[in-house]
């Protein structure tokens, strides 16, 4: 597409995927900022003309920017290191969930009324749902 992968790097720190290394890749993120703001900025477009194009525009760059992520060359030592830091991450994520998800039952239950947010009880079982597979693909691999 337009993103070439080695104006990108691994993001190391601060979140997931990559971040510019070179000019180009600055450019290309300013560029991609610069047209949002200008779409967002029109007057004659209404708000859901505005959200139609921005969510497109938000896909346009998911699907430039996904290959990417996927090719970027990392060692041994890289892949251990992240899968650690992502492991870490999970966990984390879902001890908060499961806090989240403690605080809304009790809250509920205090108000007499069970208000239970869908999104983190999808997130929780869809996490143990994916890891519980991965662990099956892998050891049937042999890894």
């Amino acid at each position: 597409m337009i993103a070439k992968k080695e104006w990108f790097e691994r993001r190391k720190y601060l979140g997931w995927g990559v971040h510019p290394k070179t000019w180009q890749g600055w450019a290309y993120i300013i560029g991609l900022i610069l047209i949002v703001m200008i779409v967002q900025s029109l007057p004659f477009w209404t708000d859901e003309m505005r959200l139609y194009i921005t969510l497109g525009f938000v896909a346009f760059i998911f699907i430039d920017i996904m290959p990417i992520m996927f090719s970027v060359k990392r060692d041994e030592r890289e892949h251990k290191i992240e899968a650690v830091s992502e492991r870490n991450a999970a966990w984390f994520m879902a001890m908060v969930l499961t806090g989240g998800l403690v605080y809304d039952l009790i809250i509920g239950a205090l108000n007499q009324q069970i208000n239970v947010n869908w999104f983190i009880v999808i997130a929780l079982f869809g996490g143990s749902i994916v890891k519980t597979i991965t662990n099956i693909v892998l050891e049937r691999k042999g890894e």
